[in-house]
């Protein structure tokens, strides 16, 4: 017989190259192509340990319309999960979450297993128990997490295994768990590939077929993935696509509190979030974060009312922003330095850099200042990252306070800005001044012509600033006539003369 003809993968793209090569061909990344061997083909074109390819079955198509018994979802108990999977587990579901080493994904699937293990749900006609299965750790090393985390007496099934045959035959049965936790998908392997675990075709394989055998006896299956250093699932892309859900674990190590954010949903909303403080009990749930992300600006402005001819600090804004379906309150700080070098730094943190300089681009063309020629630094406090285009109000409005050292009144900010400075509306306007009512806030600048829903606001006690051009909000913050064609620091010279 022939000898099998080696084939080297890309672990990053997945494409197949007949010889090893530096750099990938496909999305060019360097020394990311490993050696595989295919599956042995028998006699018969039946591969060796799987199904006869010579002929299939008649498949059975059945219409839209049916009789259906949808099993209600399964509480983990922790409300900011069940939020962000869109009101609980669906059975026979696959959640994949991913995150940053030493982020918390192990602590919050080993308090959400325990959770759910001790009751019974007479309605489901089984004992909600979970397994939780760990390729990367040793027994003793979970259970003294779970001594620490507090839920060791929870009578919760573990196991440590890597091998996907040995999983599936525990798991393949009627009374299998209702919760399956496997950490982590790229520790698994199959003795039937002659790749190494991690590979392109051990995690695409491993996790086809735990997720068969989730789906076939209906219990909610959820993988633990590694990221790479773009902070992205590794593995094969069509592992975000083989699952019903895919959870990112995002914060910083500066701070105490994590986001889980869902990019992918099957059974809810997407880019829904919830929040956790990490703490030496494990994570705890956040029910507001509004007023968790906005602690240290309250606490400033406590002290600056307590003392006389204190006033704020420039360069920070409150934007109200929406998160899924939850509306949040974050603070937008930026910081405007004369630029020492001759070309002007940026520095973001939790926006998008390119949208930070479409925004100066439109300050200086639209309304006369000199913001580009600067370096500027902008921050989102609290490690949450902002994606919707709203926020580029309360981004203006920390730079225009910057620029002139003029605090921003105590109000919330929202709004979209064109390039040709018009501010644009945006949806969801009740629940952000909804929101900002809830934590005392009494003014709002937002995108004019919604007048029915300023006049809803108005009624309710707050104060409406319509900005319709972003030169108007340049107005409400310093004086047009002193600001058009100079930098931070010309101006600055000319005061000290």
């Amino acid at each position: 017989m022939a000898r099998q003809q080696a084939r080297f993968v890309c672990q990053q793209c997945g494409a197949v190259h007949a010889k090893w090569t530096g750099r990938c061909d496909g999305c060019g990344a360097w020394n990311s192509l490993i050696e595989e061997f295919p599956r042995e083909e028998l006699p018969g074109g039946r591969l060796k340990g799987g199904p006869d390819r010579r002929g299939g079955r008649a498949l059975g198509f059945v219409g839209l319309t049916g009789p259906s018994i949808l099993p209600p979802r399964r509480k983990t108990g922790i409300v900011e999960l069940d939020r962000v999977c869109g009101g609980g587990l669906v059975p026979g579901s696959a959640i994949l979450v991913g995150g940053d080493p030493g982020i918390g994904k192990s602590t919050l699937l080993l308090q959400a297993a325990a959770a759910i293990a001790p009751g019974n749900e007479p309605s489901l006609g089984q004992t909600a128990i979970a397994a939780y299965i760990t390729g990367e750790e040793a027994i003793d090393q979970v259970r003294l997490r779970a001594e620490r985390l507090g839920v060791a007496a929870s009578p919760l099934l573990l196991a440590a295994a890597s091998n996907v045959r040995d999983i599936i035959a525990s798991l393949d049965r009627e009374d299998a768990p209702a919760l399956v936790v496997v950490d982590s998908i790229q520790t698994m392997y199959l003795d039937t590939l002659d790749s190494a675990p991690g590979t392109v075709s051990q995690v695409r394989t491993a996790a086809q077929e735990l997720i068969r055998v989730a789906k076939r006896r209906g219990f909610v299956l959820v993988l633990v993935g590694h990221v790479t250093k773009e902070g992205v699932i590794a593995g094969p892309r069509v592992l975000e696509h083989m699952v019903d859900t895919v959870l990112y674990f995002e914060g910083e190590r500066g701070h105490q509190f994590r986001i889980l954010r869902a990019v992918k949903n099957r059974f809810g909303a997407t880019d829904e979030i919830g929040v956790f403080e990490m703490s030496d009990r494990g994570l705890v749930e956040v029910p507001n974060p509004s007023s968790l992300f906005l602690a240290g600006r309250q606490a400033a402005i406590g002290a600056d009312e307590a003392a006389p001819g204190a006033g704020r600090v420039s360069g920070s804004a409150v934007f109200a922003g929406i998160e899924g379906t939850r509306p949040v309150l974050v603070e937008v700080q930026a910081l405007v330095a004369p630029a020492v070098l001759g070309t002007p730094r940026r520095a973001v943190v939790g926006w998008d850099g390119t949208r930070l300089a479409m925004i100066t681009a439109v300050l200086d063309t639209r309304c006369g200042l000199s913001v580009g020629a600067n370096d500027i630094y902008l921050n989102v406090a609290g490690g949450l990252r902002i994606v919707e285009p709203a926020a580029d109000l309360a981004v203006a409005a920390a730079l225009v306070s910057a620029l002139t050292d003029t605090p921003v009144p105590d109000a919330v900010v929202f709004g979209e800005i064109a390039l040709s400075g018009d501010v644009r509306p945006v949806g969801h306007t009740e629940a952000r001044l909804k929101e900002a009512a809830k934590l005392g806030f009494a003014e709002a600048w937002i995108p004019s012509g919604r007048g029915k829903r300023r006049g809803t606001a108005a009624a309710a006690g707050f104060e409406i600033a319509a900005i319709g051009h972003l030169s108007e909000l340049v107005e409400r913050l310093a004086p047009r006539h002193a600001l058009r064609g100079q930098s931070l620091g010309q101006r600055r010279i000319g005061a000290a003369s």
